[in-house]
């Protein structure tokens, strides 16, 4: 099943990547569709045209995730690009932004993207959200955009956004939440899975999910009703520091920490 679920996936927003691609837009977002217009106008005006059609989220992390110079943040399920682009702008120079992706088109996207937006704080990974290839301690920021829902093992993505943060590091999530008294089956009923809806969590599932993984403050934030009884919601939390001070991030593996995979040339 779990392998199904990732070639759904896979396959769906392969899909998209090439209409991004090729201009015609991305046809297989969220089936509320709403993507792009989450962000500014502004937001969108820096970015090449082809990270904004590739929008495909529920929400703009990147708006709440209170990115400072910097940081080091990893987007899950990065797409085009877009959120990577916007955080490698608000981490700067002295920070690093990375997107993680299991499809080649997107990655191809998102570095062709990168490429054009003369990014080069940006680095791009081909993997599973349920299995992270950084190393623990590495993150201070994690984001992701209507991403969660879509994991087939989705107690696997909360340990590992767990593991790969550093403590005091923190979470800001845009995903889809069902109200707790819809079963799987009626989240089913009011969408697909690959469409960002059969594969919700409730609110307590979510918040739940989080707090067994070991972070702390867990909070959720709705912002818009999507469909009858499920909602996009900003979910933030922190992991805890272990004593009084911060541990140092770990620090990341040389083919990692400056090698300009915007180019695609280590990746």
């Amino acid at each position: 099943m779990t392998d199904q679920i990732h070639e759904a996936v896979r396959d769906r927003y392969a899909a998209a990547a090439r209409g991004a691609a090729d201009g015609t837009g991305a046809c297989c977002g969220p089936e509320e569709g709403i993507g792009a217009g989450l962000y500014s106008a502004l937001e969108r005006d820096e970015l090449p045209d082809a990270a904004v059609l590739a929008s495909l989220g529920c929400g703009n992390p990147t708006a709440v995730a209170d990115l400072r110079p910097g940081e080091r943040v990893l987007d899950l399920g990065s797409g085009g690009g877009i959120d990577v682009l916007l955080s490698a702008k608000r981490v700067g120079p002295t920070g690093r932004a990375f997107g993680l992706d299991m499809t080649d088109e997107m990655l191809a996207l998102a570095r062709r993207n990168a490429d054009e937006a003369g990014a080069t704080n940006v680095e791009f990974l081909k993997g599973q959200i349920e299995s992270i290839p950084l190393p623990a301690g590495s993150i201070d920021v994690v984001i992701s955009n209507c991403v969660v829902n879509l994991a087939a093992d989705k107690p696997a993505v909360f340990r590992e956004i767990a593991r790969v943060l550093r403590p005091g590091g923190r979470i800001g999530i845009s995903d889809i939440v069902a109200d707790d008294a819809l079963t799987p089956e009626q989240r089913a009923e009011r969408g697909s899975y690959v469409g960002c809806i059969a594969g919700a969590l409730s609110y307590a599932e979510f918040r739940a999910g989080l707090r067994d993984a070991g972070v702390a403050d867990v909070s959720l934030t709705t912002t818009h009703e999507v469909t009858d009884g499920m909602y996009s919601v900003i979910a933030r939390a922190t992991k805890p520091t272990v004593g009084p001070a911060e541990v140092p991030a770990a620090p990341l593996p040389l083919a990692m920490a400056g090698c300009g995979c915007g180019s695609g040339d280590c990746c």
